[in-house]
């Protein structure tokens, strides 16, 4: 027996997974901003919530199953963008696509992937999205959104609150950079595929301070979905308004999101801004757009507050990567599998049967 097979949380993966990453990728995988209170906030705020469950209701029979941008998905857990995947397991992002389409779900691949767009479609038996930055060089992202289209993915996601990179002071005392071997492939054709390295420095903040375009607005979501015909998400949003304003613009869904406590520290919690910007994009927008969270999601019980308070489905980003550090592609479907079967519990013992009609009332 392994220890992959004596895991039975995400807290068990992840303590698996700290011992045998390297120290770098360790530290850069687990950090946050600053002080690390929003990393800490985002999970304590998902446990702070309380359920008022129901009684006498009949939960034999019961659904995960539910869609996001019309793509069927068996469960409502989707996998996060997150970067570098082969510091984790040499198949990186092959192995994380596989487990997706293993456990029925969408892969959402990172600009900064250690594999290109194409091969990780081309490995895929689910829905794959792409996550963007827009880089200075607006003709290399237009390229950029030309390949994943080409490739086959469904939907860009676009990430918006990283116009520069928060201070991860791990990251800076480690100096980190990609080790030898590994670069950001889809950005090798732009000359954009390595990252500076020096000591106290962090090569990826150095990185996003020269490449990436600090001049976003929401004009932009007219511009980008005008490249493709492929459905724009939005990932960053804590604020209600500018949920609204987003989806205006064009935007077909967003994702509640402060980037994993790993830009401005002391920013809300997900759990708490989640409620804020379904209520302020129903009030004025009714049915208009998606909504989706990720930051701090370790439990069945934290999905089904997620889906209470109005996201569609959720996405994980750390547990995938700590199931893919303790046992590649096997660690990853373990990780899903877990919170798939913690949902499933946790649905029943809520006097619940169907994830896409979980009353607001069931969490206070």
């Amino acid at each position: 027996m392994t220890a992959l097979d004596t895991a039975l949380t995400i807290d068990d993966l992840e303590q698996i997974a700290l011992a045998a990453l390297e120290p770098s990728a360790r530290d850069y995988y687990r950090s946050g901003s600053d002080d690390e209170l929003t990393l800490a906030r985002n999970r304590s705020a998902w446990q702070a919530l309380s359920f008022a469950y129901r009684v006498l209701v009949d939960v034999s029979q019961r659904s995960l199953a539910t869609t996001v941008l019309g793509d069927p998905i068996a469960s409502p857990i989707l996998v996060a963008p997150t970067a570098f995947h082969k510091l984790a397991t040499p198949d990186g992002e092959l192995a994380t696509v596989r487990a997706a389409g293993a456990a029925g779900t969408v892969m959402i691949n990172s600009t900064l992937s250690n594999t290109r767009v194409e091969d990780v479609v081309a490995a895929a038996t689910g829905p794959v999205w792409f996550q963007l930055y827009v880089y200075r060089d607006r003709a290399a992202t237009e390229a950029l959104v030309a390949r994943a289209r080409d490739a086959g993915c469904r939907a860009l996601v676009l990430t918006v609150d990283a116009p520069l990179l928060g201070t991860r002071e791990r990251d800076k005392r480690n100096g980190f950079t990609l080790p030898a071997g590994l670069a950001i492939e889809n950005m090798l054709a732009a000359g954009l595929a390595k990252l500076p390295a020096a000591a106290l420095e962090s090569g990826l903040q150095s990185y996003f301070a020269s490449a990436i375009d600090p001049t976003l607005t929401v004009d932009d979501i007219a511009w980008l979905a005008s490249l493709s015909e492929l459905p724009v998400v939005v990932k960053g949003v804590v604020r209600g308004d500018d949920a609204v304003r987003i989806l205006q613009a064009g935007a077909k869904a967003i994702v509640v999101s402060n980037h994993g406590g790993r830009q401005l520290d002391t920013s809300i919690p997900t759990a708490q801004a989640l409620p804020q910007v379904v209520t302020a994009v129903r009030d004025q927008l009714g049915d208009t757009g998606e909504i989706y969270v990720d930051g701090g999601i370790r439990r069945g019980t934290d999905i089904l507050k997620a889906l209470a308070l109005g996201a569609r489905a959720v996405m994980l980003g750390r547990p995938i990567l700590w199931g893919l550090a303790a046992g590649g592609q096997q660690g990853a479907t373990r990780a899903l599998t877990m919170l798939r079967n913690e949902l499933d519990l946790a649905l029943a013992l809520a006097g619940c049967s169907d994830v896409t009609a979980i009353p607001r009332d069931l969490v206070v």
